[in-house]
């Protein structure tokens, strides 16, 4: 429903998409091999074979923000063409509700503190892998939108094989989002 394992259109050559693993595609990859219920597991939370572009991601936090509307992203400022093509999810309003509610609560009291920031009420969702074979490096996410109340702005930060013990996605957010708020603070109105 929100693009996820498509590609989004944007005005980029050689686009890649992600991948959300189903039995077919476990059977294809690893020779036969059967699925399973921790495949299942695995999947749900995002790990295992599932593989996402930041631009996927984006595209559907923006779906998030504005209640169901998948829009084509682009770079190409004033192309009317792109910014009239997009798909409804067609969800009740509450389920948006609830994803909102959810992902101020990650700012307020969960996984990202370090985005409540004075200037702007942001709602994410963050995620991390540990990789490697002694698990010493670490893939941190953190995706969103602001203005809260009134979403204007969707982001998605990746930090890519970091260490272990760094800063998160949302600590380097933070870092951006306070240096916006004093070189280009429009962004937060």
């Amino acid at each position: 429903l929100f693009g996820i394992g498509t590609p989004t259109g944007v005005d980029l050559p050689d686009e890649k998409s992600g991948n959300i693993p189903n039995p077919e595609w476990k059977s294809k990859t690893f020779k036969g091999d059967i699925w399973r219920v921790g495949d299942t597991y695995n999947t749900s939370i995002g790990q295992y074979g599932f593989q996402v572009t930041p631009i996927e991601m984006v595209r559907a936090s923006a779906a998030i923000a504005n209640y169901g509307k998948l829009m084509t992203p682009h770079f190409l400022l004033g192309d009317t063409v792109k910014e009239n093509q997009f798909t409804t999810i067609d969800l009740p309003k509450s389920y948006f509700d609830i994803a909102h509610e959810g992902m101020r609560g990650a700012v307020t009291m969960g996984t990202a503190m370090t985005l409540d920031v004075p200037y702007v009420k942001v709602a994410v969702k963050t995620g991390t892998a540990q990789i490697g074979v002694t698990k010493d490096r670490l893939n941190s996410w953190v995706m969103g939108f602001y203005p809260y109340e009134n979403p204007k702005y969707a982001f998605v930060l990746l930090m890519e094989s970091g260490p272990k013990d760094s800063s998160s996605a949302s600590s380097v957010a933070r870092q951006l989002f306070d240096w916006m708020s004093i070189h280009t603070p429009e962004y937060f109105e």
